[in-house]
């Protein structure tokens, strides 16, 4: 997220400016003779992602089994789940302008900053959804807020790009770059593990009328203490004079916007569709058929949810193996035959899905290992495109843009297609973006050899 801030010519910027040259002096100075390993940068991307991801499927879960009840009562159940929907994806929508305006933080005070205000912003917007009066108390209010608070935590999560994940990967050895990789993507399937873990229990120990008055709130208290301990743990790790050191040396540093997207516009929008396979099946495999199963079947959601945590347990699996596999074959191969494998599987999709309970838990259970695989590669597959000066900027918003795409309209799309057409339409939405990653990484090949 590049900014548009310009320094001014006062004495305060002339000293803040002497200010950060001195600390990046210093910074060097206390880095000498220290050398960070890999394997610390790789905790530090892990925790945050996982703390990211359970905020973030939270809302998911929230979105398909609360919201439609407590702020949508006056629609029938498919209309208010789609409105639902609608709201989930205001946070991709804002999450590059996030990126824009934290840049700008960064740039006028640190990253220390950035990252605390970004946090802080997350867990105001989580909490004020865990203490949002219902609809029946306050009206189309409620939904209101429920929105500003969807777009703040958008913003946030634009805002709390560390840089972590963009200096593994120029820190991690050559030949073992996928394995790296992936441990960040990890955070996706422990992520949904403990939401999931949570929400089903909760379901199980509450009766509906009880969830849906109180229990419903709790996974956003627990969401909101994971973010205060998730941000001390990043601040310890990017506050260090080893860190800030080897940040600065990497120019891990915030670009100007309308510059990287003159110069760089090309490989920001190959690295976005690059990844459009795996954060589409993401939704597919996560948010939607819980959509599916709460509005059209009569499973217990609680138990579904299990399965779920079970599938995800095999996501975790199918990140690790896409480590190995990219360090064997290269990543960008790995992630085309992997988006094959993606169309494939979407042909599938309606009789898996309208199978009974065996053909769901065999979507379930085979999506989620598939998704691993592939988006254990997604992050950063074509970042080695961007120069170093805008390596840092370029990466958050090619993920920004990766998930507006891919995911952010996922649910909504999915399920009101469905609903209205059929269960092939998800058929050909995933095969849409499988199609979209080939293309981009095909065109990626074409502009190398040129090169």
């Amino acid at each position: 997220m590049a900014t548009t801030y310009q320094a001014g010519l006062s004495a305060h910027s002339v000293s803040h400016g002497e200010h950060d040259s001195l600390s990046r002096q210093s910074g060097h100075i206390n880095a000498q003779g220290g050398k960070i390993e890999p394997d610390e940068i790789a905790i530090g991307v892990v925790l945050g992602r996982t703390s990211e991801y359970f905020d973030f499927f939270v809302y998911a879960i929230a979105s398909v089994l609360v919201f439609p009840a407590v702020f949508f009562p006056f629609e029938e159940r498919l209309t208010g789940t789609l409105y639902s929907f609608l709201i989930f994806s205001f946070a991709f929508i804002a999450r590059p302008f996030g990126t824009v305006i934290f840049m700008a933080i960064q740039q006028r005070f640190s990253r220390e900053a950035k990252l605390t205000l970004a946090l802080f912003l997350l867990g105001v917007s989580t909490a004020g959804i865990a203490f949002l009066p219902t609809y029946a108390t306050l009206g189309f209010t409620a939904i209101v807020f429920l929105a500003l608070f969807r777009i703040g935590q958008g913003i946030a999560l634009g805002g709390s790009w560390d840089g972590l994940p963009s200096l593994l990967a120029l820190n991690a050895p050559q030949e073992r770059r996928g394995w790296y990789a992936m441990l960040g993507q990890l955070g996706a399937p422990f992520g949904f593990m403990i939401a999931a873990g949570l929400f089903a229990y909760l379901l199980h120990s509450l009766s509906l009328p009880d969830f849906l008055e109180f229990g419903w709130r709790y996974p956003f208290y627990v969401a909101f203490a994971i973010n205060v301990v998730a941000l001390f743990a990043r601040l310890r790790l990017v506050s260090t004079p080893e860190y800030t050191h080897l940040l600065d040396e990497q120019e891990l540093q915030p670009a100007s916007v309308s510059e990287l997207a003159s110069s760089q516009g090309r490989n920001i929008l190959i690295g976005a569709l690059a990844a459009l396979a795996s954060y589409a099946l993401f939704h597919v495999v996560t948010v939607f058929p819980l959509s599916w199963i709460n509005l059209y079947s009569a499973r217990s959601i609680s138990n579904f949810l299990v399965i779920q945590m079970a599938g995800a347990v095999l996501g975790v699996l199918g990140v690790l193996f896409s480590g190995l596999i990219a360090d064997h074959f290269g990543r960008r191969n790995t992630l085309g035959t992997l988006a094959a494998a993606i169309a494939v599987f979407s042909f599938f999709v309606p009789m898996m899905m309208s199978g009974g309970i065996g053909g769901q838990n065999t979507f379930i259970l085979i999506g989620f290992f598939l998704l691993g695989l592939s988006y254990g590669q997604a992050a950063g597959a074509v970042s080695a495109n961007f120069q170093r000066k805008y390596r840092y900027t370029g990466a958050a918003l090619t993920s920004d843009l990766a998930w507006l795409t891919g995911a952010g309209f996922a649910p909504l799309v999915a399920l009101g297609l469905s609903a209205n057409f059929g269960l092939g339409y998800v058929s050909l939405y995933l095969l849409s973006g499988a199609v979209a990653t080939l293309a981009a990484l095909s065109i990626n090949r074409v502009l190398e050899i040129r090169n």
